[in-house]
């Protein structure tokens, strides 16, 4: 089973109303780096499960009922009267998407040391974690914590991912960086997020780092660009996005991640002691990571796919 950890919102697209400039109409959709990391896993066809906090409000409800209707195993998170953390965006032209975080004292930042589970099951046997919960809060803490008390024991997956819009210290993501890529065995962070912890042009020396925190293999994401995978033997392969019609780009980063993860677990590359089994075809993994993200830019919101759906 794998088990992500970490942020649970509600990403809500503001749409301009044409008719009054005073107004903008909003669709919300479910959402949260590594739970749709989560989602994905599912969809995918694993055993999947989430830790986190989830509110009692309206928003954290929907988030309850649609992690349980898309078979993601939610005993493990807790409850709480805080609100849900809300993300505005507003699309680009080219589909990316700008972030305007509610995220005061939400629910999902204020997981404590305290609240980790004493000892996870023993059907958990890969976790992931990501994205601004690895920075922002208590539950920054706390998930740092349960890393380093799991590493070694469960294969562990890390997303630095970045959101600037909630924490613009660079230096906190930094240390953040140093603390997860010190326990993970699989390192994937985009371009932009390489940008902002090492400065331009410094990708080789982002793979240095994650290989000497001891990661075994290490994806970077260059959106439209594609993407490339790095393994410890010094093999680097690279592959081109797949061509689509672009509705929008969120989630597929998660996408990719989870697709990475499908991969690692279908071809049994992820051992009992939580490191890296066997010699990993790194060109298919990144064939099908690149296909399985390209069917979400083509759907609205974190709409991550079926194995179905990336195989046709």
């Amino acid at each position: 089973m794998f088990l992500s950890c970490g942020d649970s919102l509600y990403d809500m697209f503001l749409e301009p109303d044409n008719t009054d400039n005073l107004r903008v109409v909003v669709n919300g959709v479910t959402g949260g780096s590594p739970m749709n990391v989560a989602l994905g896993l599912s969809r995918l066809g694993h055993q999947s499960a989430y830790f986190t906090k989830l509110s009692s409000d309206v928003f954290g409800q929907g988030l309850t009922q649609f992690l349980k209707d898309n078979t993601v195993d939610t005993s493990l998170c807790l409850p709480t009267n805080r609100n849900t953390t809300l993300a505005f965006i507003i699309k680009q032209p080219d589909g990316s998407a700008n972030y305007s975080f509610y995220i005061d004292g939400t629910a999902d930042v204020s997981v404590e040391i305290s609240e980790l589970p004493d000892q996870l099951p023993d059907t958990v046997n890969a976790l992931h974690f990501g994205s601004y919960s690895t920075a922002v809060g208590d539950v920054a803490d706390s998930l740092k914590e349960l890393a380093k008390r799991e590493h070694g024991r469960r294969f562990i997956s890390y997303d630095p991912n970045l959101r600037l819009a909630i924490e613009p210290d660079l230096d906190i993501w930094r240390t953040s960086f140093k603390a997860f890529a010190s326990t993970a065995t699989l390192i994937k962070a985009s371009d932009e997020d390489i940008e902002g912890l090492f400065g331009t042009n410094q990708e080789d020396k982002f793979v240095t780092e994650c290989f000497d925190h001891g990661a075994s293999i290490v994806y970077i994401t260059r959106g439209a660009e594609g993407a490339s995978v790095y393994t410890s033997d010094s093999n680097q392969v690279t592959a081109k996005s797949q061509p689509v019609e672009v509705k929008d780009t969120v989630g597929a980063g998660d996408t990719f991640q989870a697709s990475v993860l499908h991969w690692m677990a279908a071809n049994n590359h992820i051992a009992d002691d939580g490191s890296l089994s066997g010699t990993v075809d790194a060109k298919a993994s990144l064939d099908f990571a690149l296909k399985a993200a390209a069917v979400t830019c083509s759907r609205f919101g974190a709409d991550l796919p079926t194995l179905t759906e990336v195989l046709q």
